[in-house]
């Protein structure tokens, strides 16, 4: 791991800010639908819904994607980020999950063009995150991590602690939890973090996988549901 600079100590805590203007907050990501399905009804059960998520979707998956992603940004190997955002795409089970890929991968996308003082953003990055369409969040954000210059792991880190965050934040608002209960589990699940990140490195992209189809059909529900608070 590469000692971290003032600059890039700096974009990493951008980057994992629950600032960071994406539209995070407004997915939940299954979430609500489990809710209603009376699946979550106090902080223990919100805890393993998270955990659940991180250690079978988010591990095995995403951050596998990710993986593969930022060695091809790093390569500059443009069929193989075409090839990875094409098949994280297809991963998403209903419109609902793609809308939330897809959507904060835009606005990452132009946040991360519009950054300033980003040297190692150069024409062959902005000409393919452009050409990028549909664009996952992933790819945008493996991007972001060799652009910005932050090492892997570091980045992978803040890709998983973001999304702790964001559901952690949905829970309290669903469930609901108390603003204390929120950071106990945000503490326990972030202490997780590095063991799920090497079960991520130990894992080929051939055999990423986020199989979940009860996350399928909550998600699918999701789209008609009565009354909801999250797009997804």
């Amino acid at each position: 791991m590469n000692m971290p600079t003032a600059d890039t100590r700096a974009a990493l805590l951008q980057l994992a800010s629950a600032t960071l203007p994406v539209g995070a907050f407004s997915h939940s990501l299954g979430m609500e639908a489990a809710l209603e399905a009376g699946q979550l009804g106090d902080a223990e059960q919100a805890e393993t819904w998270i955990a659940d998520y991180l250690e079978w979707i988010w591990a095995p998956g995403e951050a596998v994607y990710w993986l593969a992603l930022q060695a091809a940004w790093s390569a500059r190997d443009g069929a193989q980020i075409v090839d990875l955002n094409q098949q994280i795409v297809a991963t998403r089970e209903t419109a609902e999950l793609r809308l939330e890929s897809e959507q904060t991968g835009r606005s990452l996308r132009q946040w991360l063009l519009a950054l300033p003082q980003a040297p190692r953003l150069g024409p062959w990055q902005r000409e393919q995150l452009i050409q990028l369409e549909p664009v996952s969040w992933v790819s945008v954000h493996a991007c972001a991590s060799v652009s910005l210059g932050i090492d892997t792991e570091d980045a992978l880190h803040a890709l998983g602690w973001s999304l702790l965050e964001n559901l952690v934040a949905a829970a309290v608002r669903l469930v609901p939890l108390g603003q204390i209960a929120g950071q106990a589990i945000l503490r326990r699940q972030a202490l997780r973090l590095p063991a799920l990140i090497r079960q991520a490195e130990a894992i080929p992209v051939a055999d990423a996988r986020n199989f979940a189809p009860m996350l399928g059909l909550l998600s699918a529900r999701h789209e008609t549901q009565y009354t909801r608070l999250f797009r997804s």
